[in-house]
């Protein structure tokens, strides 16, 4: 089975608009909800491909309950926990030609309510996987994902990482099975620009170095770079198209090597996979959807 965790899930509200205009009334050509978290985003794009999955996490109030009929209604299992104060946030989308966005904070989790967390991944048994993504919320310790990680090691568990900076570091150590930095992140990392797939394949090999299994890096309207377990270099083109959407395009890119990994056991296979379902949200509305992943993929 696999498991995503978002701690900090989010309901979007995106309202479009003709024109924005702050000295007047401004009214909607149209509004839409979606549910967001990059958690959730892996575990939509999962569903989509067939691939048994379960999101876990946190709700809260009416908008938690929201939430979970969205989930529910469109296929995705979930064991959210339910924090007893506050609201699941709602993020708003304000889009005008331009797009403003407005992120709320989201409910404080408590100690108690993170006990009841790491007692359902210790449920975990080996061959699952689990799936981290995101920041790590300001009332939770900087160091939480590492702290899972060590909870888990050495149970057959495969651990996927999409964060940043030092969370991302600092779990290197507990051999993740998969890591997947963007470019920019990884030249935030290590100093040093990223323009070509050679440079980026040389940092990525000092990340496998440092303990991560697979290191995938996506690189935008340029593809991705994946250094393998076996420490094969594989670099994938960008596949054309036209850019309706950039958000969950990398969470997209996870659950795709992850389908991939699962039904075929290759690599390059599963990069294959992973490019074709960032590329089918890129190219799309909202998230990827199954018949346009499959459409790309067969074209890679």
């Amino acid at each position: 089975m696999v498991y995503t965790l978002t701690f900090n899930p989010a309901i979007d509200y995106v309202m479009n608009l003709s024109a924005l205009s702050a000295d007047d009334i401004n009214r909607t050509e149209s509004e839409e909800l979606y549910y967001g978290g990059k958690g959730i985003n892996v575990s939509a794009v999962l569903s989509q491909l067939e691939i048994p999955n379960i999101a876990l996490g946190f709700t809260a109030g009416f908008t938690g309950k929201k939430l979970r009929e969205m989930l529910d209604k469109d296929g995705i299992k979930n064991d959210f926990i339910e924090l007893e104060n506050g609201f699941t946030r709602i993020n708003v989308k304000v889009k005008y030609g331009k797009e403003l966005d407005i992120n709320a904070n989201g409910p404080e989790i408590t100690q108690d309510k993170l006990t009841e967390l790491f007692s359902k991944l210790g449920q975990l048994k080996e061959g699952d996987w689990l799936v981290l993504a995101g920041s790590v919320p300001p009332s939770l310790p900087d160091d939480l994902y590492s702290k899972i990680l060590e909870a888990l090691c050495g149970k057959g568990i495969r651990v996927v990482v999409d964060t940043t900076g030092n969370q991302l570091l600092n779990v290197l150590k507990f051999k993740p099975f998969l890591i997947k930095p963007n470019h920019h992140e990884l030249a935030e990392i290590f100093g040093q620009e990223m323009v070509t797939a050679e440079k980026i394949t040389v940092y990525a090999k000092k990340l496998r170095e440092m303990g991560a299994v697979n290191v995938l890096v996506s690189r935008g309207k340029d593809g991705a770079v994946l250094v393998d377990g076996d420490g094969g270099v594989h670099i994938a083109d960008a596949v054309v198209g036209k850019l309706i959407n950039s958000v969950g395009c990398g969470d997209s890119m996870v659950a795709g090597f992850i389908a991939g990994c699962i039904k075929s056991g290759n690599y390059k296979e599963a990069l294959k996979l992973s490019v074709a379902s960032a590329s089918a949200t890129a190219f799309s509305k909202e998230l990827a959807k199954a018949e346009e992943i499959n459409k790309i993929y067969k074209t890679l």
